[in-house]
């Protein structure tokens, strides 16, 4: 079985190089190795935001959010995909959302 966590590294690797359709393969076969591994999720998210695929970018950053629903990050992630597609309401709501979240993880330090 791969290694779920190198492959991610390397779709990141690519990623950074600009090479976004790799990153995103490598990304996909991070996922199907661990279907849990949030961090591939938010790099699929991310690469197909940057490839312009504002709807599968999307589809990933919602499933980033129902694995990791208290990081506002990913919540501020899935605001800036709903921005890109024209979706105000529900990009405001993530938004508030991670607002809430971070406030709330200020209280805890």
């Amino acid at each position: 079985m791969a290694d779920a966590r190198a492959l991610y590294r390397e779709g990141f690797q690519l990623f950074a190089d600009d090479e976004v359709d790799g990153a995103i393969a490598l990304y996909k076969q991070a996922i199907e190795a661990d279907p849990a591994l949030a961090i591939a999720w938010n790099g699929l998210s991310m690469a197909y935001r940057a490839k312009g695929a504002i709807d599968l970018g999307i589809e990933a950053g919602r499933k980033l959010v129902e694995l990791e629903p208290d990081d506002a990050l990913n919540h501020t992630n899935l605001s800036i995909l709903y921005q890109a597609k024209g979706m105000i309401t529900e990009a405001e709501d993530e938004k508030a959302l991670a607002m809430q979240l971070e406030m709330k993880a200020q209280r805890k330090d």
